[in-house]
């Protein structure tokens, strides 16, 4: 994909490794929709309470301190984004994570918002 812009360009090497990498739009806002679903404090904490095993929305509800209805909903955006997998025992839904992909993801997002990502005061997001 050649620059678009009238810029002068002095590190033309660099763009060309840089547009070599980059995938298509179609794929970028496909991981701007992932980013903002895991934006989201109330559906990362889903996916947090879920990283050590299955889980069914009155856990999940008892987790969050949320109601069963809230979870439901939050829980179907994370499905349609392919983040959780669940399945059927008997009249009971059970929720995990999809793969070891959305795992290796969260341990790797908490490791850096521990060390790396500037604190937040209270009132912040």
């Amino acid at each position: 994909m050649p620059p678009t812009s009238n810029t002068k360009c002095f590190h033309p090497e660099a763009i060309s490794k840089a547009h070599a990498c980059m995938p298509d739009s179609d794929q970028i806002r496909r991981v701007a929709s992932l980013f903002a679903t895991l934006g989201d404090p109330t559906r990362l904490g889903l996916l947090l309470a879920l990283q050590k095993g299955e889980l069914c929305v009155c856990d999940l509800s008892s987790i969050l301190a949320m109601t069963m209805s809230a979870i439901s909903h939050q829980l179907r955006i994370l499905r349609h984004q392919g983040l959780i997998a669940s399945r059927k025992e008997g009249r009971m839904v059970m929720y995990q994570l999809a793969d070891d992909h959305v795992q290796r993801l969260l341990a790797l997002a908490v490791e850096h918002g521990t060390i790396c990502a500037p604190k937040l005061s209270r009132g912040e997001k």
